[in-house]
């Protein structure tokens, strides 16, 4: 088969490879349908994620149909259409029992494109297939449930969930890509005063404003300013980091009110200044972390029902035999007006 795969920092080829078979009892071979392309992807061609070594093939958001499974799998069968998780989950261990899937001991946590192949590929092993897959309703189409792989799980927990965003709030996103249109969509559901999206592209400031943020800026229009004066000068209830820079983030802890909330969900590559000395006697609470898809089950009913509108969110559509190109348009985001990319079988 051919899969996209990782030679080193700034090194990548679209290669042929042996197909993946199946290992362990619990594992499925899954043929990739759909598959998309992470920003957490380009900080592993960065360099910024050393536990990945040359020789992985990448990727970690896929759809496919099942084409075998190991003799332990009972949950789906071969023919099923299936949701691929960004984390694979043992469901054994103490964390995967806590519904923190993302820090599983047993094997699993997020392995796909990391510790071992992934989904840029024409198949894909999936181990412990019986709570890292979940079968696609009819009326979900590929495209669509690409999104839940990993941004829609990922800002809602991380950003919208660990920030307690709560009726009433003021949000401000910093960082309208993907992950911070996939927060702006999610932290509506609970109902916030204002939303306010900050992103140095005028095309993302559009999508974000498309995506049901109130006010969109630009990094040079005095976001910390204007965030004050929609606040009667306290500052955000929540601020969402959704870029992965000390900037940014510096910035999330300077929105924020006395007693706000920064969610950092940007992936860092490298270290980022915490201001304690300012921040200790505001109250100020952080969280980080890594998604662990508890929520995936609940945003695929609400998205099978029509609940959540995901649209807006591919913007370029690509044969999976030009992954090449779709890493070139991706890459250069701010040129081409990338969001999320597609790229199917057929």
């Amino acid at each position: 088969m051919k899969a996209l795969v990782f030679h080193g920092p700034g090194k990548r080829s679209w290669d042929e490879v042996p197909d993946p078979k199946l290992q362990d009892p619990g594992d499925a071979v899954i043929r990739v349908d759909a598959v998309t392309i992470c920003g957490t992807d380009l900080h592993i061609l960065k360099g910024d994620v050393p536990a990945v070594e040359p020789g992985r093939i990448l990727g970690h958001e896929a759809v496919g149909t099942v084409q075998e499974v190991g003799p332990s799998v009972t949950t789906v069968r071969p023919g099923d259409r299936v949701l691929i998780s960004c984390i694979t989950a043992c469901g054994r261990c103490r964390f995967c029992r806590e519904s923190a899937y993302g820090q599983c001991l047993g094997g699993g946590g997020w392995i796909l494109g990391h510790r071992i192949d992934g989904v840029q590929a024409g198949y894909v092993r999936v181990p412990f297939a019986d709570t890292s897959v979940h079968p696609l309703p009819q009326e979900v189409g590929d495209e669509a449930a690409l999104m839940l792989a990993d941004i829609l799980p990922t800002a809602y927990e991380v950003g919208v969930l660990g920030g307690r965003v709560t009726p009433g709030d003021v949000v401000a996103v910093v960082g309208a890509g993907p992950i911070g249109l996939a927060a702006i969509l999610t932290a509506r559901l609970f109902a916030p005063s204002r939303i306010i999206a900050i992103d140095p592209s005028g095309a993302r400031r559009e999508a974000a404003r498309r995506q049901g943020a109130h006010i969109a800026l630009a990094p040079g229009e005095n976001p910390e300013g204007r965030v004050r004066e929609l606040t009667e000068g306290l500052g955000a209830d929540v601020a969402i980091e959704a870029v992965g820079l000390p900037g940014t983030f510096e910035l999330c802890t300077r929105l924020i009110r006395p007693g706000g909330r920064v969610a950092n969900v940007g992936v860092h590559g490298g270290p980022a200044t915490l201001h304690l000395e300012e921040l200790w006697i505001r109250n100020v609470t952080l969280t980080t972390g890594l998604v662990d898809t508890h929520s995936t089950p609940t945003l695929l009913r609400m998205l099978a029902a029509g609940q959540l509108d995901v649209s807006g969110f591919t913007t370029h559509r690509f044969p999976l035999g030009r992954m090449e190109e779709a890493y070139e348009v991706f890459e250069q985001a701010s040129k081409t007006g990338a969001l999320k990319v597609a790229l199917s079988r057929t």
